[in-house]
């Protein structure tokens, strides 16, 4: 668990002033990666995400490490040498060119995993309903626009660490919606199918009831796959000490991929030894790799390396992740797979899930919403790192659908908007108590692998 310091600002956004190119510069040949039953595959060859959390600059300088030409092959450099396959990156410049780091990432063989939210544009967990309007789904979707012609772009998350207690589980069909949402403008685009999926705060009390609500229902509002953010390995420790036995044992049924978006506890020295646990027999049937957290040291000592200008320095724990990579091959074959499985049955109220919208039912997509999911028209030019902000621009009132009403999954945009689906009604949420308990949050998604503490 990290601090409020690791927040992305805002102050340290990059101009977005990087005007069209008229052609697309020619992209480095890296096969595209799908979903087949709980696992990841590129082509044939099962695939394991083996990377690390990238954003240089963190709370203090944040910028769109793909948009920075000289500090993405610097960067990249180090990569090699841990040998990583995927960067997680926080927020990106949808007005931004990105063609030059995604090509030299294709060219070393690394993908991207990628938050479309930014500081301004994501889901506020003390007012949900509010911030999830078309101001805010025109952001994102002009970020997809913007990555999904690349074949190294891995993934989408749909938000980051929006719930981060019990009390906030009340977020949870908001952020089911967004990824339905998303899921549909892919499809209604014709686009590649990036998979579109969670990155969950390491909350245990909720963590197995968010797996199973993101992966229930129809497949037009399930998740591609749901990842979580684990620090509870801290070395010296072992797969039964951590409590990770455990873990594999809970989600073994589980019929999506499954991996950690952000691991690598700092409390002792770091040696990695999760890393021989993660990419072998004890957990590659369930689990499909990780992201260690993170590259650069932003202040939480976390980092594997110092930046300063064009040079960087390589920490301790540099030396440490390459050791343990370097130890621990890819394993061979399927890894035992799961090739087929049954969606989770929703999780009903508890203590530990406080959801008062029926499990059939979602925020319908926000109104006036139709033209984004007509083919060729799309989202049109996204705001960037610099636009005036979408929390504030919905109501307080949301429109509830059946579940996947106005849902596209054919290319086809039929009843796409929420006033026009089928089974609304208005529902008038209970987050009264949330300012009280979260405050005004207004960069939920953006978060550096951080768990709020407000």
């Amino acid at each position: 668990m990290k601090t409020a310091g690791a927040f992305l600002a805002v102050s340290g956004a990059l101009s977005a002033t990087v005007a069209a190119s008229p052609a697309a510069a020619k992209r480095a040949s890296i096969t595209p990666v799908t979903v087949k039953g709980n696992a990841f595959f590129a082509g044939d060859e099962r695939f394991y995400i083996r990377g690390i959390d990238y954003q240089p600059g963190g709370a203090s300088d944040a910028k769109d490490p793909i948009a920075d030409e000289d500090g993405c092959k610097r960067d990249i450099a180090e990569f090699k040498k841990l040998g990583i396959n995927t960067v997680r990156v926080y927020t990106v410049d949808n007005t931004a060119d990105h063609d030059t780091c995604m090509n030299a990432l294709a060219d070393a063989g690394i993908y991207l995993a990628l938050d479309v939210n930014t500081p301004k544009y994501s889901l506020n967990r003390a007012e949900p309903e509010v911030s999830y309007n078309k101001v805010y789904l025109q952001s994102i979707f002009a970020t997809i626009d913007a990555f999904q012609k690349y074949d190294n772009t891995l993934l989408f998350f749909s938000g980051n660490e929006v719930i981060n207690d019990d009390a906030t589980t009340s977020c949870a069909p908001f952020v089911k919606a967004v990824t339905r949402d998303m899921k549909s403008y892919i499809n209604a685009q014709g686009y590649r199918k990036v998979p579109v999926g969670y990155s969950a705060a390491d909350v245990e009390s909720n963590r197995y009831e968010m797996a199973a609500y993101m992966n229930c229902g129809d497949d037009s509002v399930r998740s591609d796959f749901f990842a979580f953010n684990d620090y509870s390995w801290c070395d010296p420790s072992s797969f039964t000490t951590s409590g990770w036995n455990l873990k594999v044992e809970k989600f073994k049924d589980y019929s999506i991929p499954i991996f950690l978006s952000e691991y690598g506890c700092n409390t002792n020295q770091r040696k990695f030894e999760e890393v021989k646990s993660l990419y072998g027999d004890d957990m590659t049937a369930v689990y499909s790799g990780g992201l260690v957290y993170e590259y650069s040291e932003e202040g939480s000592k976390y980092g594997l390396v110092k930046l300063d200008g064009d040079s960087v320095n390589e920490l301790s724990d540099f030396n440490a992740l390459k050791s343990a990579f370097a130890g621990t091959l890819a394993p061979k074959g399927d890894g035992g797979y799961k090739q087929n499985g049954s969606p989770s049955q929703c999780p009903g109220d508890s203590n530990t899930w406080n959801v008062t919208i029926a499990a059939d039912q979602l925020p319908a997509v926000p109104k006036d919403c139709d033209e984004f999911f007509t083919k060729g028209k799309g989202a049109g030019a996204g705001p960037g790192l610099k636009g005036a902000g979408s929390q504030t621009a919905g109501s307080k009132t949301t429109v509830l659908a059946s579940a996947g009403a106005g849902a596209v999954t054919n290319g086809a945009a039929a009843n796409a908007a929420g006033s026009k689906g089928a089974a609304s009604a208005v529902h008038m949420e209970p987050f009264s108590f949330a300012p009280l308990v979260c405050g005004l949050v207004v960069m939920v998604s953006t978060l550096l692998g951080s768990s709020l503490i407000l």
